[in-house]
This record gives C-alpha cells, sequence and structure tokens, in this order.
C-alpha cells in the first residue's frame, strides 16, 4: 500500500466538473456568518458532486480570501447563487419538486441514520447559523427535519462537519457514489 499522489487520484478538472452529472442534492446556507463555513461547503459539496449552493441571508459569498482559502478552488467547479430570503427559496425548490430536509435539533426531528431517502428524489439540504441555527419559519416550511445524533458533552457540531456528514449519509444512501 502507497499514498496516491494528486495525479494517481485522477481528479476532474473544473471543466469535467461542470459537465458531469451531479447528484440531485443542493446545499442552502441560511444566514451562516463564518466564512471558513461557507469555504467548507464549497469544497464539501464539490467532493460529493452537488447540483449547486444557496447563499442566503447574511452569508457571505465569493470572491472573498477567506472562503477561498477553505474552498481551495471550489467555488470555480460549484455552481452557487445569492438569495435573501431562504425561506422564499425553498418554497421555490419545493414547487420544483425538492424535498427540504432541515439540519437541527428539533422535537419530532429524525436521526440521520434513521432517514430514508428515495433513490432519483431531488433534495435540499439546509444550515443554519453557528449560534441560532436555521430560522424558525424554515424549519416549519421544510419537509423534513433531521438530526445528527451525538453522544458526548457538547450539544451541536460545527456546520462543515455536519454537511460532511450529512452529504456522505445522504449519497451512499442513495448510490451517488456509483457514478
Amino acid at each position: 500500500m502507497k499514498k496516491l499522489s494528486l495525479d494517481e487520484l485522477n481528479r476532474l478538472s473544473v471543466e469535467a466538473f461542470k459537465k458531469a452529472d451531479k447528484n440531485p442534492i443542493i446545499l442552502i446556507l441560511d444566514n451562516v456568518r463564518s466564512l471558513n463555513n461557507v469555504g467548507a461547503a464549497f469544497r464539501t459539496g464539490d467532493a460529493f458532486l452537488v447540483e449547486k449552493i444557496y447563499l442566503c441571508g447574511i452569508t457571505g459569498t465569493p470572491p472573498h480570501r477567506d472562503i477561498h482559502k477553505t474552498a481551495l478552488g471550489a467555488t470555480e467547479s460549484v455552481s452557487w447563487e445569492y438569495r435573501e430570503s431562504t425561506l422564499d427559496l425553498i418554497r421555490q425548490l419545493q414547487q420544483e419538486g425538492y424535498k427540504v430536509c432541515v439540519l437541527e435539533q428539533a422535537s419530532h426531528s429524525i436521526a440521520l441514520h434513521r432517514f430514508q431517502p428515495k433513490p432519483g428524489q431531488p433534495y435540499a439540504l439546509v444550515f443554519g447559523n453557528e449560534v441560532f441555527g436555521v430560522h424558525e419559519d424554515v424549519l416549519l416550511a421544510a419537509d423534513h427535519v433531521l438530526e445528527i445524533p451525538q453522544l458526548g458533552t457538547k450539544h451541536s457540531l460545527n456546520i462543515s462537519v455536519s454537511i460532511g456528514i450529512a452529504l456522505w449519509d445522504l449519497v451512499c444512501k442513495t448510490e451517488g457514489l456509483n457514478q
């Protein structure tokens, strides 16, 4: 066994990424204040071939050096758009056939490992502000509220970690790794 070189990893070019079939998943950042978290969302979204990232409310947008520092160029590969209102966006996406899943600790949430997505169904995953979480009206309008179970003493995970866990879970369950 040996570590693979960058050439041996056989990664897509930006041009090939843009043309590639994407997993039917959209990321929505609802008032995320950390530009490092925004950059990490782009980098993780690139890793899992997401369709698009929406940056809503106070969420910072590229170009910005703090986003670039974490995204490592993924702002060039992953399609993105800014929207003022997360609620208006999720209502639009629902009309387009997306199931909106908010990741939040809430009453009646579904533990992520128990959630069974439907293959081929497009999903939009919503991640909220580092302090206040997802806005209440967005939570109430969602199709599903998913929670990542935690066993330790802390009450939350960093958004970038949550995005990675949720995307991995959803992509595995919908066989998105078989591209």
